[in-house]
C-alpha cells in the first residue's frame, strides 16, 4: 500500500497552482512521456520565502512535486538546495524504481527554479572562505570540490550549468546537458554539498555557439571554448558567487595563477588548460582558483578512487559539448548555419582538381577529407574562400609560414615581454614578437587558421591572447 505521507501529498498537494509573488519558474520533463513538472520559488534574500508548482503526469508525479515544493518552503537557501530525488523519495515515504522517475524530475525543477531565484536575488552574508565550486559531473571537477571542501572553513556550494539541450547529441559525451546537470547534482549531494543549476542555454546560444555558426559561414575556424570561459560561463558563476556569499569560485581546470595575479600553465602539459582560459580578465582571476594546476591527471584519478567517487575511472567529456556525437556539418545544418554547397578544389595555380561539399567545411592545414591527391606527395589545404566557394590546396611546404596577422589583440602586459605564442590548443608553442597586429614568428610554423585563439606567452605565463586573422 502507498505510504499515508505519498497519500496525503497526492490528496492535498503543497503549493498546487501557486506561483508566488517575486517567483522564480523552471521545468523538468516533457510532454511526450506525459511528465512534466513546474516549479516557482521566491527567495526573501537568504530563504525561500514561498514554493509552488503546477505538474501534468501521474500521481506520483504530483505527490513528488509536493513534496519537493514542501522541503524547500521556509528553508535557507543553501539548505533547499541539498534537496534530490533521494529527499524527495524520503518524503513521501519512499518510492518503487518505477516511480523515481517521479522524484527525479521534482528535483530537477526544484534546482533550476532555486538557481535562476539565487542568481536574480539572493542574497546570503559574505563568507570570505566559502567557494563557489563548477562541477560538470566529472573526475576533475569532483576532486576539485573535495580540496576545496577539505581547505575551506565554510562548506562549498556546488554549481552546474546547462548549457546546450539537443535531442542528436550524446549526453553521455557531454558535460553540460540535462542529464549531466543530474549527475553532478547527485555527486555533490553525496558528497554532502548544497548544489544549484543555472539554466545558461540562451546565453550559451548567444554568446558561444552562434558566434560559432558565423565563423564557419565567414570561413574562419573560430575556438568556442575560449568566448565560453572569457565571457559567458566564468562570468555567469562568479556573479553568483557573490549572490551566495562566496569569496572565490573554483573550477576543476589545469591551469595555475601566478603571485602577480597572472595565467599560468598547469604544471601536468598534457593536461594544460590555460589556452582556453587566455580571455579572461584580471578582475575575474582574482576571484578564480585553480585547485587542479599542480597535480597531475594521474594524481586527479587516485585521489578520487581513494575517496570512492563513482566518477574516478569515467572518460574526459568531448571539448565542444555542444557538438557531442554529433558530426559537425549536421550540427551547422541542424542550426541554421552554412549548408552543403559543392565548389572547387583549385591547385596553388588556380586550376581545378576536384570538388568539395563547401569551402566552410575546411580549414587551413586540413589534410583529411581534402578528397585530392597530389602526384610526389599529399596535398593540404592553404586557402579557403566562402565569398567564391573555393579551396586551395598545395604541399605541406606552402603552408610554413613566419608571419601572423591577428585581430582584437588583449594583453595582460607590455608588447615586449612577450616570448612565445601558442596557435592551437595543445599546439606547441613557438618564439615570437608581437608588433602591433602582427606577429613575427622566429621559427616556421605550418600554417596558422584564420578564427583561432593565438595565446601569447613567456615562459609559463600567459600574457594575452588575440584572434588569427585571415
Amino acid at each position: 500500500m502507498p505510504d499515508e505521507r505519498f497519500e496525503e501529498h497526492l490528496r492535498h498537494p503543497h503549493g498546487r497552482g501557486r506561483r508566488p509573488d517575486g517567483g522564480h519558474d523552471a521545468v523538468a520533463g516533457a510532454a511526450a512521456c506525459g511528465d512534466v513538472v513546474r516549479m516557482s520559488v521566491a527567495l526573501d534574500g537568504e530563504r525561500v520565502s514561498a514554493a509552488g508548482f503546477d505538474a501534468e503526469g501521474c500521481g506520483a508525479t504530483v505527490a513528488a512535486a509536493s513534496a519537493a515544493a514542501e522541503l524547500a518552503e521556509g528553508a535557507p537557501l543553501l539548505q533547499a538546495a541539498r534537496v534530490g530525488a533521494q529527499e524527495v523519495a524520503a518524503a513521501l515515504g519512499g518510492l518503487s524504481p518505477g516511480k523515481h522517475h517521479a522524484a527525479e524530475l521534482a528535483a530537477d525543477a526544484l534546482a533550476r527554479a532555486l538557481g535562476a531565484a539565487a542568481r536574480a536575488g539572493a542574497a546570503l552574508a559574505p563568507q570570505p572562505s566559502r567557494t563557489l565550486v563548477a562541477m560538470s559531473g566529472g573526475v576533475d571537477s569532483a576532486v576539485a570540490a573535495l580540496l576545496c571542501a577539505r581547505e575551506d572553513a565554510a562548506a562549498p556550494v556546488a554549481v552546474t550549468l546547462e548549457l546546450w539541450r539537443d535531442a542528436h547529441n550524446d549526453a553521455e559525451r557531454s558535460c553540460c546537458s540535462a542529464s549531466a546537470v543530474r549527475e553532478a547534482r547527485a555527486l555533490a549531494h553525496r558528497m554532502g554539498l548544497a548544489h544549484l543549476t543555472l539554466d545558461l542555454r540562451d546565453e550559451f546560444r548567444a554568446g558561444v555557439v552562434d558566434p560559432w555558426i558565423a565563423g564557419h559561414a565567414a570561413g574562419l575556424t573560430p575556438n568556442p571554448c575560449v568566448r565560453c570561459n572569457g565571457s559567458v560561463r566564468l562570468e555567469a558563476m562568479l556573479e553568483l558567487a557573490g549572490r551566495v556569499g562566496a569569496g572565490a569560485l573554483a573550477t576543476g581546470h589545469y591551469a595555475r595563477i601566478g603571485d602577480d595575479g597572472l595565467l599560468r600553465t598547469a604544471t601536468d602539459p598534457a593536461k594544460d588548460q590555460s589556452y582556453v582560459l587566455a580571455a579572461l580578465e584580471p578582475e575575474a582571476l582574482a576571484r578564480l582558483r585553480f585547485p587542479l594546476g599542480e597535480l597531475t591527471k594521474a594524481q586527479v584519478r587516485e585521489m578520487a578512487e581513494r575517496e570512492g567517487l563513482p566518477v574516478a575511472r569515467r572518460p574526459d567529456s568531448q571539448d565542444l559539448c555542444f557538438l557531442a556525437g554529433s558530426a559537425r556539418e549536421a550540427f551547422l545544418t541542424r542550426h541554421g548555419g552554412p549548408r552543403p554547397r559543392p565548389g572547387h578544389i583549385l591547385d596553388e595555380a588556380g586550376r581545378p582538381l576536384g570538388r568539395h561539399r563547401g569551402a566552410h567545411a575546411f580549414t587551413v592545414g586540413q589534410r583529411r577529407g581534402v578528397g585530392v591527391g597530389g602526384r610526389d606527395a599529399p596535398l593540404y589545404v592553404t586557402g579557403t574562400d566562402v565569398a567564391s566557394n573555393t579551396v586551395t590546396v598545395g604541399p605541406r611546404a606552402a603552408l610554413l609560414t613566419t608571419r601572423v596577422r591577428l585581430s582584437d589583440v588583449r594583453l595582460r602586459a607590455p608588447a615586449e615581454e612577450i616570448a612565445q605564442v601558442r596557435l592551437r590548443y595543445r599546439a606547441p608553442a613557438v618564439p615570437c614578437t608581437l608588433r602591433g597586429e602582427e606577429l613575427e614568428l622566429r621559427e616556421p610554423v605550418w600554417g596558422a587558421a584564420p578564427g583561432q585563439t593565438a595565446v601569447f606567452l613567456r615562459g609559463d605565463r600567459v600574457l594575452g591572447c588575440a584572434t588569427i586573422a585571415p
